[in-house]
């Protein structure tokens, strides 16, 4: 469908320091992992985790902000 738009919301922990570099005709990019857990008890009652890890990638100004202000942790 045309003009579309998915939003998501991940809530979790920067597993390194953003990288910020900058591409072509001088516009910045910025890389970082985030990772999410979620925990929950199986049949028998034991406590299970799964960490999922995601590659998040931010453009221009917002680049700037998330490697001036975001920290591993």
């Amino acid at each position: 469908m045309p003009g579309t738009v998915n939003k998501a919301f991940l809530i979790g922990r920067l597993g390194r320091d953003p990288e910020i570099r900058v591409v072509g005709d001088n516009h910045r990019v910025c890389n970082f992992t985030l990772a999410t857990d979620e925990r929950w008890k199986d049949a028998s009652g034991a406590v299970k985790e799964r960490t999922d890890w995601h590659r998040i990638t931010v453009w221009g100004r917002q680049a700037e902000n998330v490697h001036r202000d975001l920290r591993k942790g």
